[in-house]
């Protein structure tokens, strides 16, 4: 806004209740620039509500060759993630549907409402390799919408029918509503669910992941995943350098001490716009950190704040990358995490999904 000496004031960022994106800027494939009234007060402006289409998508499995990531196939009901995190590297795949990074991505979700039926006939098909399916490889399965919608849930059903093994990624406690399928998975060593914690710190949480579950939830549901004998691990992820990345020890332990067995972690991802939307954020919610934190996540990339390099993507490379790997292998032996690891088994698989045929 301009003063009365005709200086003018950038107002900064104000991020709207329980979303964790301070702007909507344009997808980067569009032709089209919306930019807001500058005289427009932030908080004046109406929250945006969230929206559900219905995502007509054909088939559900999902394949990669990438050798950074530890499994080929995956699935994603839903497109889009209400959880809002200000930092989340999946943001950049809405703008493929002509939609923002930004808010739209926290509010307008697409749902793959014929996952469980899609999943179905791919498991059913004789091309149909058994293999450990990731749920998700992209959005959190468990994410808000999934109370009402319920897919995750039935995908696991037919999971369960099939016996073809699923490895469960999330950041919500929600996960634990399906403990009886987990558990009727795990029956036939079929199962593993990590749970995502990216700061024991409630507060940086609500802030930064506006509507996903807090840190205490998340261990309490690692809690009781673990004791009902589901296989259970802990990401610590995203790391995010110079803001959560010295936790790394401490989650790894509350982890373990919640029932985890095994660990992973992952270096913060800023892709595509995700690199000004988290600015925007740290303008935001911790401007006198932004830019000790933006330096740090460029020493991890090169002095970029984002190198889609394979085999560095993940870790970052460099000094202070080196230093996180080797307090994270030091961590993971000191408490005995990833002991005795069991790959996920393939051998009860029956492709009829449980219904015997009868030929007449």
């Amino acid at each position: 806004m301009n003063t009365d000496d005709g200086t003018i004031i950038q107002r900064p960022p104000s991020a709207f209740h329980g979303r964790g994106s301070p702007i909507n800027p344009s997808g980067r494939f569009e032709s089209l620039r919306v930019t807001p009234d500058p005289d427009c007060d932030p908080s004046e402006l109406p929250a945006p509500r969230t929206q559900f289409f219905k995502d007509s998508a054909s088939t559900l499995i999902t394949y990669n060759t990438s050798p950074d990531i530890g499994f080929e196939t995956s699935l994603n009901i839903y497109r889009g993630c209400e959880h809002g995190c200000a930092y989340c590297f999946a943001r950049p795949f809405h703008e493929y549907l002509g939609y923002s990074a930004g808010l739209d991505f926290e509010t307008k979700i697409f749902v793959k409402t014929d996952a469980p039926a899609l999943l179905r006939r791919e498991l059913s098909a004789k091309s149909w390799k058994p293999q450990v399916v990731v749920m998700s490889g992209v959005t959190d399965c468990y994410q808000p919408a999934e109370r009402h919608f319920r897919l995750t849930r039935a995908c696991l059903e037919v999971f369960a029918d099939f016996r073809n093994p699923v490895s469960v990624i999330t950041k919500s406690a929600l996960v634990t509503r399906d403990l009886t399928l987990l558990c009727e998975l795990q029956r036939f060593s079929a199962v593993r669910v990590y749970v995502s914690v990216t700061t024991l710190d409630s507060s940086l949480a609500q802030r930064m992941e506006p509507r996903a579950s807090l840190p205490v939830h998340r261990l309490r549901a690692i809690a009781e995943l673990s004791a009902a004998g589901v296989p259970v691990g802990i990401m610590a992820a995203p790391m995010i350098p110079g803001l959560t990345d010295h936790e790394l020890p401490a989650i790894l332990d509350a982890g373990r001490r919640a029932g985890a067995t095994t660990a992973g972690y992952i270096v913060l991802r800023l892709p595509h716009g995700v690199k000004d939307i988290f600015t925007a954020w740290l303008e935001g919610e911790e401007p006198g950190k932004k830019e000790r934190i933006l330096a740090r996540i460029a020493a991890f990339r090169g002095g970029k704040l984002y190198d889609s390099t394979w085999g560095e993507r993940m870790t970052g490379h460099g000094l202070f990358a080196e230093q996180l790997a080797r307090l994270f292998d030091v961590t993971v032996k000191r408490i005995g995490l990833n002991k005795n690891r069991v790959p996920l088994s393939t051998a009860a698989f029956r492709r009829d999904g449980g219904h015997q045929l009868t030929l007449f």
